[in-house]
């Protein structure tokens, strides 16, 4: 970027980037998969899908809190150099890196069905809902601070799109009007270009 500036990506839009994709992926796995009766029986299957939709949504959901909590607390704020990306470039360049990720665990689901019917499209699909829980508890906290969260693009980079892996050293952040996606990372009615 121009005169020491950074590309910025808001926090919570690349944590729910992948939820819409892995919740439909899940679902649709889920409901082909809930058709063979596999090793375990359909009903055991549905029954243990539904297990393990909760119980993955609840570890994506709170995995890593405490990280992306103590990179917020030494967040700075953006200059005026940094460039904001929008919430389209976000969400369409983690899906891009992730595509193949994606496919071969929409496969994954689809095979595991002969064993255990529903179950691995559960998993996929309470993956989906999990980020979508992070993001939402991410917007909570944007909200109560009155900032938006950014990271550095080329942190992401190098961090396989995890806003807060290893490569990620703090957070930026800007006032809540910034950008053109609202606390939590879902659209904003309207796009606002002030920071």
């Amino acid at each position: 970027m121009g005169r020491g500036g950074y590309g910025l990506a808001r926090v919570p839009v690349v944590v729910r980037a992948g939820a819409a994709p892995l919740w439909w992926l899940g679902v649709v796995a889920a409901g082909v998969g809930a058709m063979p009766d596999g090793l375990t029986g359909r009903r055991i299957g549905v029954y243990a899908g539904a297990a393990l939709f909760i119980v993955t949504a609840l570890v994506v959901a709170y995995s890593r809190m405490k990280r992306y909590d103590a990179l917020a607390r030494v967040a700075a704020r953006a200059g005026k150099h940094d460039v904001l990306q929008s919430r389209v470039v976000t969400v369409r360049n983690w899906r891009r890196g992730h595509r193949w990720w994606l496919a071969a665990a929409f496969l994954a689901a689809l095979g595991s069905a002969f064993a255990v019917p529903a179950a691995g499209g559960a998993v996929l699909a309470g993956a989906g809902a999990g980020l979508w829980a992070k993001a939402a508890r991410l917007g909570r906290r944007e909200q109560d601070g009155d900032v938006l969260l950014w990271v550095r693009v080329d942190w992401l980079d190098h961090g396989a799109g995890a806003p807060a892996g290893k490569a990620v050293r703090a957070f930026r952040t800007t006032g809540p009007v910034a950008g053109d996606a609202a606390p939590g990372g879902a659209r904003r009615r309207t796009a606002v270009g002030a920071r």
